[in-house]
């Protein structure tokens, strides 16, 4: 049967403290016998010599005078707590025994008289009449310095026994409550702990961290969990990163969030106790980050809160890219939206019977579109770009404006380092802002020249328009993120998408003036992948309007 955690710490704990009461009780039972024995020893001995150095004992000895001794005796051993007292002489003869009477003049027991009878206090644990006692034994010595008698003093060693059993059992008694308070006490500390870790047990706790420590590396956001006092109790290998801290997460810990991350208002304690938040766009230290914050609450007491973050920039780029994907999707829409206007035309002439008009239709419409389409799928290879072009095409006509192909355009393979995805992202933002740009500029509206050219060396992309040009006071900061000069709709992304794709490959982009108007855009990736062409800063390149 398997044993619960909290069980298995209550026996434990039981057993650990019975055991070392049980120690204990033996450790005081030797040292309580030890100095009981000391006590006797030192009290036997002083009454040994008080009584050996009273006259009138000393004289009745010198006299022999066992009678006057058997009557001063009788007075000292009611006010003694001894076991028995002795009187015996210089030969070692009884003259005086407070139990037995009757061994008077007979030879004193326990042969450990001669130091005694040469003037030496002794105490010595014997077996005498009584039996085994310790006793002290002191000379009895006359005016002249001679030795006449000797006063023996002793305890019993069942009555030390008696003595010693009186007090252990009373400690006994007190470890017994001790031991019993220790059980109640151990339970409800073994019933805290198991509410503590609610119900876990040790293995359990165990797999739990290592598992909350996996599922905190493996998460892709940073996150920080707090406690009440703003310290950093759980930091994560993608927050380290994005913060861009060096310590390692056990330096980390103990830290308040404002030793980390730059006081913001976000961690204004009085807004954290108010309510939580979520993904709400915030400074940490250098980094814009979308943030949320969620308490932590055990029993309707706050506990601290957990913190996550993510680049804004990771998510605008996401978005930027659904948004193009978006673009391409209605490019789709448009081509079938213009198919079917068309094919219900043909259907009207045909219910007309106007079969000549509607043959000068047919070829009047598919002239034109038919030699887009031969050229585009001739020249280019990958599939995904032939409908975006092709789409992007359809949608400038539905805007009034046509794009006009190179006839030098080719790209009959795939560019090695540059995929497929991002090929599409950057012709497809190109092609947008010409049109938009052609299209807010005054009329008559010009093509928009498009080549995209691939050979052995690098892939060439320049897209020129006849529209507004680049306004010269943003023209240093068009690649970066959030700038544009549109009006409406998801933008200021496509352009920092378009530098940030080419960059990563080594490439280089250049940007002039389309002289009277317009702008042309340059974009130069290269193919062999030895040493890639420099990238150009925004003070090195020539942005012109």
């Amino acid at each position: 049967m398997k044993v619960s955690f909290q069980i298995k710490l209550f026996i434990s704990l039981v057993l650990f403290f019975s055991g070392l009461f049980v120690l204990l009780g033996v450790y005081y039972y030797k040292d309580v016998g030890r100095q009981l024995y000391q006590e006797m020893s030192a009290r036997a001995k002083i009454q040994a010599e008080e009584i050996a150095i009273i006259p009138n004992l000393r004289q009745s000895v010198a006299d022999k005078d066992i009678r006057a001794i058997a009557q001063f005796m009788h007075k000292v051993v009611a006010h003694s707590d001894a076991s028995f007292i002795v009187i015996g002489d210089d030969k070692g003869m009884h003259l005086f025994h407070s139990v037995h009477s009757d061994v008077v003049g007979k030879t004193l027991v326990g042969d450990d008289n001669t130091e005694v009878l040469h003037g030496k206090s002794i105490t010595t644990i014997r077996k005498g009449g009584l039996g085994i006692s310790l006793r002290s034994k002191a000379p009895i010595i006359d005016d002249a310095g001679r030795v006449i008698g000797i006063v023996s003093v002793g305890y019993l060693t069942s009555y030390l026994d008696t003595i010693t059993l009186g007090k252990v059992i009373n400690i006994f008694i007190a470890a017994v409550l001790l031991l019993a308070a220790l059980f109640i006490f151990s339970w409800f500390f073994t019933r805290s702990i198991k509410k503590q870790i609610f119900s876990l047990e040790p293995r359990e706790i165990g797999l739990l961290v290592r598992q909350q420590k996996a599922m905190m590396e493996s998460i892709y956001e940073g996150v920080i969990a707090i406690d009440s006092e703003l310290r950093i109790e759980v930091i994560n290998q993608a927050a380290r990163k994005l913060l861009e801290l060096s310590q390692p997460t056990r330096e980390l810990r103990g830290q308040t969030i404002d030793e980390v991350i730059a006081p913001v208002p976000f961690f204004d304690r009085s807004m954290m106790l108010e309510n939580d938040t979520h993904d709400e766009i915030c400074r940490f230290n250098q980094l814009t980050v979308i943030a949320s914050r969620v308490r932590i609450m055990l029993e309707n007491k706050l506990q601290g809160w957990v913190i996550t973050f993510r680049d804004r920039n990771e998510i605008d780029t996401l978005s930027a890219q659904l948004s193009q994907v978006k673009r391409y999707v209605d490019n789709l829409r448009i081509m079938r939206h213009e198919q079917l206007n068309r094919m219900n035309t043909l259907s009207g002439l045909l219910h007309m019977e106007r079969y000549d008009e509607a043959v000068r239709y047919i070829q009047a419409q598919s002239e034109h579109a038919q030699e887009l389409l031969d050229f585009i799928s001739s020249r280019f290879s990958s599939p995904t770009l032939c409908g975006l072009l092709l789409g992007k095409a359809a949608r400038a006509r539905e805007k009034g404006v046509e794009l006009a192909f190179d006839p030098l355009c080719q790209m009959d393979r795939a560019c090695r380092l540059l995929g497929e995805a991002e090929l599409i992202s950057i012709i497809g933002n190109l092609l947008d802002n010409a049109i938009e740009a052609t299209q807010r500029a005054t009329l008559p509206h010009e093509p928009v020249e498009v080549l995209i050219l691939l050979n052995e060396r690098e892939l060439i992309i320049e897209v020129a328009d006849r529209g507004i040009g680049i306004d010269p006071a943003i023209r240093d900061h068009i690649f970066e993120r959030g700038m544009t000069t549109k009006r409406s709709g998801d933008h200021g992304i496509g352009l920092y998408l378009i530098a940030s794709y080419v960059t990563q490959v080594g490439g280089s982009i250049e940007v002039s003036a389309n002289t009277p108007r317009g702008t042309i855009f340059s974009l130069f990736i290269p193919e062999t992948g030895n040493v890639p062409r420099p990238v150009p800063t925004l003070e090195d390149q020539n942005y012109a309007t």
